[in-house]
């Protein structure tokens, strides 16, 4: 049941920072790292690891992007 819930947290925070690529809205990553933060723990606590992944790469996409654009933009 986490792992299913962490799934969505993840498929909620991916729609997030998929507009947040875009030049201007990499603000929105902020929004979307503390719930992506969630879905991992969330992930771990069950006993599949494919929501906690999921998140991960979430994760991986939005810091990247951060990382691209400052932190800011």
């Amino acid at each position: 049941m986490l792992n299913i819930v962490s799934f969505l947290t993840g498929i909620i925070s991916l729609i997030i920072v998929i507009p947040a690529t875009i030049p201007f809205l990499g603000w929105a990553n902020w929004l979307a790292l503390p719930l992506i933060g969630i879905g991992v723990v969330l992930g771990a606590l069950s006993s599949s690891n494919s929501g906690r992944n999921f998140c991960l790469i979430v994760g991986l996409i939005a810091v990247v992007r951060l990382s691209i654009g400052g932190g800011i933009i």
